[in-house]
């Protein structure tokens, strides 16, 4: 190696590593060599997709991916003696979501380009045209097909070879590009299958937006604060962010107080809600497991084929088949009726108990005729019924009678003075006071002046058509 060559080398490898970071370049440790990875400016709203006719069976197939970065070019070269005066640096080029296809046309273009800076110094140069023009040399445009391409065929390409003709490789995924066309041997499609492609492309896009956000400034509008991202927290759906103390305290209340489902995000009128895995990195492990109860309790509620075991030391969702009102729990295998919760009784009616009875009676005088067919059907026509006529009979009590002060007798007053005589214990009373009167002299009560009813034996009486109220002597 001559002094030139190697000075130049030196130099060239310094150079790089003082323009790009640990990230994308390294220098190898025992060659004169080392290895770059080129991340690509995506632009704005960049689409990925696996096609629905593809090889391979896949999940994801038919779906599209918005992303914003995608995983790195990785080029490993070793420089010969002889480089930059006769010989180009050997090299291979690696990616994971583009075909050899379209690896083997870039790889022929950095041969091109040496060929170009013969005798000069040319990784710079490989380095930028494979950051910045990449997906227009390539005719990549979006929504981008992703594909697996086909390496039957290999060849080794020499920079003499390559310098001699260019072919043009663009499309959005190479799709017109003949799977057995040759592929340059330095070209390598680093994955093992489109499922695990799409996967590691939606991994690294991820964790590269995380990186952008932890170390941006962020206003907090709950505390006004500037933070860096890496103590913020944003919401998915609006991307609204906030620090991480403040939800924290936020989350803690909601979740103490049950409001589980609240945990929404604080700007008004706002709908987007916390993800579990959110609200698990804020709070303490047993305020999670509060909030982990508590969430899948009120969805199960909402599941119209789930009931709770009424037993009250169980109390754990069971199943309910469709069509069947008996539920069979899993833990303590208490079998019950779905409807009134007791011990099934197969097609019995339901049992009504006197505080339910109540409720029935209501429930079935608001409900429409079809719904009062399923309550006739679950508790029997006949009790509602019975219900019925007993509700009306205790509102015509209420009403039209008064109970006797001794025994409690309901008694009707068709006419008459106001001295009652109860028909089921045969006692006095007065009808105005309802207090009990005197064996010996019941009106008494009416005459004595210091009554609350003196006067008033025949008060508010109907006789022949008027109000008798004439007072009365002893």
């Amino acid at each position: 190696m001559s002094s030139e060559d190697r000075e130049a080398q030196e130099d060239e490898l310094l150079a790089l590593a003082s323009i790009y970071n640990g990230d994308e370049f390294r220098k190898a440790e025992s060659v004169q060599g080392g290895e770059t990875r080129i991340y690509l400016d995506v632009p704005q709203n960049f689409k990925i997709f696996v096609s629905g006719n593809s090889n391979e069976c896949l999940q994801n197939s038919g779906f599209e991916y918005t992303i914003c970065f995608l995983p790195p070019l990785v080029l490993n070269f070793e420089l010969p003696p002889d480089y930059p005066s006769s010989s180009p640096p050997s090299f291979t080029l690696s990616g994971k979501w583009l075909s050899p296809t379209q690896l083997s046309a870039l790889c022929k273009h950095l041969d091109n380009l040496w060929e170009e800076h013969r005798g000069s110094v040319v990784l710079f140069a490989w380095m930028q045209f494979l950051k910045e023009e990449t997906l227009g040399y390539l005719n990549i445009v979006s929504p981008f097909e992703l594909k697996m391409g086909s390496q039957k065929k290999v060849q080794r390409r020499t920079a003499q070879a390559s310098a001699n003709s260019e072919v043009d490789f663009g499309g959005a995924a190479g799709s017109d590009v003949d799977q057995e066309e040759v592929v340059d041997e330095r070209a390598v499609q680093d994955v093992e299958s489109l499922s695990s492609l799409i996967q590691e492309i939606l991994d690294f896009d991820q964790a590269q937006q995380i990186k952008c956000f932890n170390s941006k400034l962020f206003l907090c509008n709950i505390c006004f604060s500037e933070k860096l991202g890496s103590e913020c927290m944003y919401f998915l759906e609006c991307r609204h962010v906030y620090c991480k103390a403040c939800l924290k305290d936020y989350f803690e209340i909601q979740i103490r107080d049950g409001q589980v489902k609240c945990l929404n995000c604080p700007e008004p009128k706002c709908p987007s809600v916390a993800t579990p895995g959110q609200v698990k990195e804020l709070v303490e492990a047993e305020l999670f497991a509060r909030y982990d109860r508590l969430l899948l309790q009120s969805t199960l509620d909402l599941m119209a084929d789930v009931v709770y075991c009424p037993r009250p030391c169980c109390q754990l969702p069971v199943m309910q088949e469709p069509g069947c009102t008996m539920g069979i729990c899993s833990s303590c295998n208490f079998a019950f009726c779905t409807l009134c919760r007791l011990t099934y009784h197969g097609v019995s009616p339901c049992k009504v108990t006197a505080e339910k009875l109540i409720d029935l009676r209501n429930e079935y005088l608001q409900a429409d005729e079809a719904s009062k067919r399923l309550l006739e059907q679950r508790y029997d026509k006949r009790v509602i019924q019975k219900a019925l006529e007993e509700m009306e009979s205790e509102e015509w009590l209420e009403k039209n009678s008064k109970s006797c002060p001794r025994c409690g007798t309901p008694i009707e007053k068709l006419d008459g003075c106001n001295k009652m005589t109860c028909t089921g214990c045969m006692q006095y009373f007065c009808w105005i006071c309802m207090g009990s009167l005197s064996r010996a002299k019941p009106y008494k009560h009416f005459t004595d002046p210091t009554s609350p009813c003196y006067n008033r034996l025949f008060h508010a009486v109907d006789v022949n058509g008027d109000i008798w109220e004439d007072e009365i002597e002893d």
